[in-house]
């Protein structure tokens, strides 16, 4: 994500260099509300989890959390997963179910 473009100078050289134009505002193309959570999606995905449960390395990751070993379930998760950014998301979306489970428990 880029600063707010600057005005141009009109002149050939310097940090603003180029010819002045005036800027146009442009549509607001489909692509922009690519990977935005539908409500549809989010209900299905809901219900399937409902009905499915979790993986077994799932289970297993929330059951380390538990034990607090978190850095061992990140391990875990980024064999099973293949990037340490996925496996961080879903550490974290274990700590928020077990956290709902407690919240849900009294």
């Amino acid at each position: 994500m880029a600063a707010a473009p600057v005005q141009k100078t009109g002149i050939a050289v310097g940090t603003n260099k180029g010819h002045v134009t005036t800027r146009r505002e442009l549509k607001a193309k489909p692509v922009n509300k690519k990977g935005v959570l539908s409500k549809r999606t989010k209900f299905v995905r809901d219900l399937v989890r409902e009905v499915a449960g979790y993986a077994p390395y799932e289970k297993r990751i929330m059951e380390l959390l538990k034990n607090s070993a978190d850095k061992r379930a990140r391990k875990l998760a980024k064999r099973r997963l293949g990037t340490f950014g996925r496996a961080k998301r879903k550490v974290e979306e274990m700590s928020n179910v077990i956290a709902e489970s407690r919240r849900a428990a009294h």
